[in-house]
């Protein structure tokens, strides 16, 4: 049945030799790899003026400096990412370049911050996501999380499903969003054109505002700067591309790059001349649509579109997340588990594990996670800042044919970025504090990890200088309960493998049924030792593992290895087990972590 409901949900298993058809054209690619820096057009300049308004409306003019350097900051990003995609075909992003080129801990900042940041992506979209549906159906705010969850469950399914299929699916409504914004834009910009739109709602550019300071339009930059959050997520996708893949990974970081320049740039300006100033109830891009169009058709078609982006804008960490997770478990800092493909040949435990903690944070933060917001934004600019560091020493290092250029966009990138994360942890800090004490708990983690993948290879691999003990014989210890079909299948087994020696053990909890049962097994099997272990607690365990413990000593003297024989029968139908109860189990979990005793178990299959 579980099989059954799994070919349903997730489809048929694909074949290894089926992977080249499980990559990303670019039209795909860039849909599901470019949602999240797409949907941060919705709150990106929204962030901007609600630093802005702080001092008065007049000041909202420095939105459109503020937005240039956003603008600055995204060239260089896109450039370097894409100078990253080169140098790194392989994927990894960040935390593949500060590994190789500042060191090991820069790379584990830098994994650490991207692994937290694609899982805040999750649940922070989906939240606002949720929000926009709420709002516009206000009778289903209590039921919140449970569509959060619910929107989790359907893009965690959909990318089991493969990536393909997941990107055929989600490409339409990313499509749909990026239409609706242009039209938005090109229709505001004719109005503004035709003198549709009065000139006095705005302060003119220059207007001089008192009480506007360097730090507080810093401040804004770095607001506005969490529009470009989701930029790094195609170079660590690369493998998920259609070949060459490094050439269409570039293509799509610089598609992605022109449509968010572009419509980040537009609503900034829309903003500011239709003199739109944030309100608690009601988005910026909410405000210029009803300005623009009024309460009709594409004023919903872009309110449901954005609506969409920002629970879509989930499916980037998805495609992301999987990937970082295999480069940093071929490091053996996460569990190997991760480099393992599922059915669909996508890396189902990350996408599963994706999920999980995703909604942990919906369901412990009840679905209002805003205020993850600038913990979300500066943890990638950290990786931001370490990966155009780390590309800096690259260039320097190896001095290819044009580094200086590259150099100094890397430098440009790495200088902005640095500037935006210490403006983050200065006037953000009460929110962002905790940044300062997961990552150092997550290295940790990381090399405790590695330390133990280390210890069980040193432990694991042969050595010539010691030598495994040779085993001399054996002794076979049969746990019995009764005189049974089970044991007696048991028994033949166990005199098959020729042994030293064969002890069977019963434990009584009353002397009667000690002595009677000796009794009968002596006319059973009298070539057979029995040990009787009488237990006045009513325990099975505690004698038999003391009795075992006993043996393997006096074995080990001669280099006699210790077994233990469970006898163990299987119902027909499942639900049958909870009829019975599960000493053998019980047993055999015990044992299994006792040094130098094998557990081994013999099934009898009930027929009715």
């Amino acid at each position: 049945m579980f099989s059954s409901l799994k070919r349903f949900l997730i489809g048929r298993p694909l074949k290894s030799n089926e992977l080249g058809e499980q990559k990303l054209t670019k039209l795909k690619a860039l849909a599901i790899l470019s949602s999240d820096a797409l949907s941060s057009v919705a709150y990106g300049p929204e962030q901007i003026l609600l630093v802005l308004m702080t001092v008065s409306a007049a000041a909202f003019w420095y939105s459109l400096p503020i937005a240039v350097g956003v603008l600055i900051l995204l060239v260089a990003l896109i450039l370097s990412y894409r100078q990253i995609i080169f140098a790194y075909p392989h994927g990894g992003g960040a935390y593949v370049v500060s590994k190789e080129n500042l060191g090991l801990y820069p790379g584990l900042i830098a994994g650490g911050s991207l692994l937290v940041d694609y899982i805040l992506t999750v649940a922070v979209s989906v939240s606002a996501g949720t929000d926009a549906i709420t709002s516009a159906f206000p009778s289903l705010h209590p039921y919140t999380v449970i569509i959060a969850i619910a929107f989790v469950l359907f893009i965690t399914l959909l990318n089991l499903r493969g990536v393909t299929e997941s990107a055929s699916i989600l490409a339409y409504p990313v499509y749909l969003f990026v239409l609706a914004l242009f039209i938005l834009i090109g229709v505001g910009l004719f109005h503004i054109a035709t003198g549709s739109v009065a000139s006095n709602l705005h302060a003119p550019v220059g207007t001089p505002v008192a009480g506007i300071g360097l730090f507080l339009l810093l401040r804004a930059f770095a607001s506005g700067s969490s529009a470009l959050t989701g930029v790094e997520a195609i170079s660590n996708a690369i493998p998920n591309f259609k070949d060459p893949a490094p050439n269409n990974a570039a293509r799509t970081l610089i598609a992605m790059g022109s449509l968010l320049a572009l419509l980040f740039s537009g609503i900034v300006y829309l903003a500011y001349d239709y003199g739109v100033a944030p309100r608690p109830e009601v988005t910026v891009v909410s405000q210029i649509a009803e300005q623009t169009f009024g309460r009709n058709f594409m004023y919903y078609f872009i309110q449901g579109t954005t609506a969409l982006i920002l629970v879509l804008a989930a499916n980037t960490g998805y495609s992301a997340f999987p990937l970082l997770a295999v480069n940093l478990a071929k490091d053996k800092f996460i569990p190997r588990m991760f480099t393992i493909r599922g059915d669909r040949l996508g890396y189902s435990n990350g996408i599963i594990m994706l999920g999980l903690l995703s909604i942990v944070l919906i369901v412990g933060f009840r679905g209002q996670t805003e205020h993850l917001i600038p913990l979300y934004a500066v943890g990638v600019f950290i990786p931001f800042t370490l990966s155009q560091t780390g590309m800096m020493v690259k260039w320097f290092r190896e001095k290819p044919k044009g580094w200086v250029l590259k150099l100094l966009i890397n430098s440009t990138g790495a200088l902005i970025s640095l500037l935006v994360s210490i403006i983050f942890f200065v006037t953000k800090f009460a929110q962002v504090w905790s940044v300062l004490i997961f990552l150092p708990v997550i290295i940790l983690i990381f090399h405790r990890i590695r330390k133990h993948y280390e210890d069980v290879g040193d432990q694991l691999r042969i050595s010539e200088s010691e030598p495994a003990l040779s085993i001399e014989g054996n002794v076979m210890i049969l746990p019995v309960a009764g005189i049974t079909q089970v044991v007696e299948n048991s028994l033949n087994y166990v005199k098959s493998l020729s042994p030293h020696q064969i002890i069977a053990v019963h434990v009584p909890f009353n002397r009667e049924d000690e002595a009677l049962f000796e009794e009968k097994w002596e006319k059973w099997q009298p070539g057979i030792r029995l040990v009787t272990l009488h237990s006045p607690y009513r325990s099975i365990i505690q004698p038999l593992t003391k009795f075992i413990d006993t043996v393997q000593r006096k074995a080990s003297e001669s280099n006699y290895q210790v077994t233990v024989v469970i006898p163990q029968f299987f119902p027909k139908k499942g639900w049958h087990n909870i009829l019975h109860n599960q000493s053998s189990l019980l047993i055999r979990a015990h044992l299994l972590f006792r040094r130098n005793v094998i557990v081994t178990t013999v099934p009898y299959h009930l027929k009715k």
